[in-house]
């Protein structure tokens, strides 16, 4: 593989390369390098960069100096795959670094070697300097253009230095054991498992007995369990959009805990301030049931004190969980199997403290910004998952019909999730819409193409 960098200063990678495993792969042969340095394409005394157009500050590498780098680049050493460096690029992740790897690092079954997918295994580094370069250089040229997070760095070699590193992590060869790579944090569905060595104490902290047990079925099953948890609790988002199959997420539900729903009809707002009862509705039922079954909540609470309503509930149950109702509909029948009748919110909390023998940590929801008050629960967003699932206690997510939960419930719960927002100031979504856009950004996997 030989990968070309084009640079302002060839001289920052000067330890980089002399030092680890990409320098043995670099004297084995596995590896080629090669610099460009951008002021080599043009004459004495002549600068690379030149005013932005227009107002603003800031100076851009010369379109016509990245130009003659490339062109110099892909005539010593073939047509290359051209990747550019820019915050405003695509993120790169394991994912996308897989996908790229296995691009250039197709294995022949016949000939038991690897091959590109493009016409040369040459890959081109573009490493921009103060402003950057020009656009029409980047929409020309660039395969990728690459972004190694949300914050704005002075140049391009320090994201080039970290795609290497990550990219040839996966080239055959350069790390010893393919076991090595396969099991990093990122590489699959879970983070790596924590590792501890000698000596057994430390600071009065021990390594866990299982490790200095020799069972090894002990040991991986330690290690996958502690793998999955630390995943859940500290980078849910990944495991959400890292494609986990089947195993894996039945592996990940041992340690969220239970989910549960309640859609209350009694203490809420009904005119204005007041406090009062609303009418159960065949849609909220059916709708948040359905909801529910698609994002595994154990229960859905359907909330009201009203004996007349609670009728006309039980009689919808009798139905639907009746052979009638499993052999009209048996996929309806699995998602309203899971509702159950209440007649308070104290009445849920007694249920759920029933089945799992805790009580829940409260989620409300409120579409009323005033609602956001340093007073009140605190606020959170749906990034926060590890911080609730690590309590280790059944959630319990509570949504108001009528004009919204009465200021007892919202008082009562721990946490109040930030209102859902779109492109316009309309904020009248029904409670079955916005409890199904709630259990997505909360639960729900955000499936990426491979």
């Amino acid at each position: 593989m030989k990968i070309t960098i084009i640079t302002v200063f060839p001289e920052f990678y000067d330890s980089f390369f002399k030092h680890s495993l990409i320098s043995r792969a670099l004297q084995s042969g596995i590896l080629s390098v090669n610099f460009i340095k951008f002021s080599d394409m043009c004459e004495p005394k002549e600068r690379i960069d030149t005013q932005i157009c227009g107002p603003g500050v800031g100076m851009l590498i010369k379109p016509e100096v990245v130009q003659y780098a490339i062109e110099k680049a892909e005539n010593l050493w073939g047509r290359g795959f051209k990747i550019f460096f820019s915050p405003q690029g695509e993120k790169m992740d394991q994912i996308l670094l897989k996908n790229l790897a296995n691009n250039f690092l197709i294995k022949d079954s016949k000939k038991d070697e690897y091959n590109s997918k493009f016409n040369n295994d040459h890959i081109i580094l573009v490493c921009a300097r103060y402003e950057g370069i020009d656009q029409r250089v980047e929409d020309f040229y660039a395969d990728l253009v690459l972004s190694v997070g949300d914050y704005v760095l002075m140049g391009g070699d320090l994201p080039a230095q970290l795609f290497i590193e990550s990219f040839l992590r996966l080239v055959p060869g350069i790390i010893g054991k393919s076991e090595s790579v396969e099991k990093d944090s990122f590489y699959g569905a879970f983070l790596d498992y924590p590792s501890y060595c000698l000596p057994k104490k430390w600071k009065n902290i021990e390594v866990p007995e299982v490790l200095l047990s020799g069972n090894h079925a002990l040991i991986d099953e330690w290690r996958q369990n502690e793998a999955v948890k630390k995943t859940i609790f500290k980078r849910f988002d990944w495991f959400i959009s890292s494609n986990p199959n089947i195993n894996e997420i039945k592996t990940a539900k041992k340690f969220i805990p239970k989910h549960y729903v309640a859609l209350m009809h009694s203490q809420v707002l009904v005119q204005g301030d007041k406090v009062g009862d609303t009418s159960i509705t065949s849609l909220d039922i059916h709708d948040i049931a359905r909801s529910s079954a698609t994002y595994d909540i154990k229960n859905y609470f359907v909330v009201s004190g009203l004996k007349d309503q609670q009728k006309i509930l039980n009689t919808f149950l009798d139905f639907w969980k009746s052979e009638d109702g499993i052999d009209y509909n048996f996929s309806r029948f699995q998602a309203v199997n899971r509702i159950i009748p209440a007649l308070s919110f104290s009445d849920v909390i007694d249920k759920i403290k029933g089945i799992e023998g805790l009580e829940p940590i409260v989620i409300t929801t409120s579409a009323k910004t005033s609602n956001l008050n340093n007073n009140g629960p605190k606020i959170i967003d749906y990034n926060s998952q590890g911080e609730i699932f690590s309590q280790k206690r059944p959630i319990l997510f509570v949504f108001g019909t009528g004009q919204g939960l009465s200021n007892e419930i919202l008082d009562r719960s721990d946490y109040l999730l930030l209102p859902i927002k779109g492109l316009s100031d309309y904020n009248h979504l029904s409670v079955r819409s916005a409890a199904a856009i709630i259990l997505d950004r909360w639960l729900g996997l955000k499936n990426r193409v491979e």
